[in-house]
Order: structure tokens, then sequence, then C-alpha cells
């Protein structure tokens, strides 16, 4: 029961997060577009890319170097993500809403570097882009 709370409480910080940014004229998401996070990956320079979809979801193909933190976990998950607090930090997902909840969130907690991975997964897929499963190497 704790745990849907803290579920909803996150939600709906998220949601007024974005709410008011949008009433403020400012963008709720910075971007990084596919092309940039596969150069940073290919160059060793990839800030911490974290995949917000379920298990099975990340189970199923995911960008390399990826981690997998569900966004309804993200609020209880923070101290992993800690070190990340000031540099750069990736957010996916299948289409773009669950990663604009986790990113409403992350920013909220302090992370100041939060970006939105333009087109989310299904673009990655779709480019034909790098893609890998757990216990294994990147295919394209």
């Amino acid at each position: 029961m704790n745990a849907i709370r803290i579920a909803v409480k996150s939600f709906i910080v998220a949601c007024a997060t974005l709410l008011s940014l949008s009433h403020s004229g400012l963008s709720a998401a910075a971007d990084i577009t596919q092309q940039q996070l596969l150069q940073r990956l290919e160059s060793k320079a990839a800030p911490l890319i974290v995949d917000v979809r379920r298990p099975d979801e990340f189970a199923s193909g995911h960008i390399p170097q990826a981690v997998n933190i569900p966004h309804t976990e993200i609020a209880q998950r923070l101290d992993e993500l800690r070190p990340s607090l000031n540099n750069e930090l990736v957010v996916y997902c299948e289409s773009g809403r669950r990663a604009a909840i986790a990113q409403g969130i992350l920013e909220q907690a302090g992370f100041t570097k939060v970006l939105h991975l333009k087109g989310d997964m299904k673009a990655w897929r779709k480019h034909g882009l790098p893609t890998e499963k757990p216990g294994s190497s990147p295919k394209s």
C-alpha cells in the first residue's frame, strides 16, 4: 500500500512540474538526439542511460550500456542515481510518456542535467541503431 502511495505521489509531482513548466513558457524537456547519444556511446563518453520501461521490455532489447529502472520505481531508487546528480543522465522509454514522468521526478529531486532521448526506443529501433539484451553484446 505504501508503494502505491509513493508511486501516486511521484506521478502527481511529475504532472504538476510538467504543467507548471508548460504554463511558464519553458520547455519541460531537454532533449538529446539519437545521433548525439550514438556518438557519445561510440566515443566512450556516454552519460548514464536509464531505460524506464518495464523489465520485460528492457529484456527484449535496450540501448547499449543502459540500466533499467522502471518509471514507477524512480522515486524509490534515487540513491542509485545520486552519483549522476550533477552529470548528464539520459532517460527513455518506448514512446516518451514514461520518460517524461521520470524526468520530472529526477528534476524535482535535484538532478540538474536530465536529457530525454528524442524519439525514445521506438525511433532507436526504427533507425536500426544498436541494441543489446541482458548478457549479450550490442547488435546493430
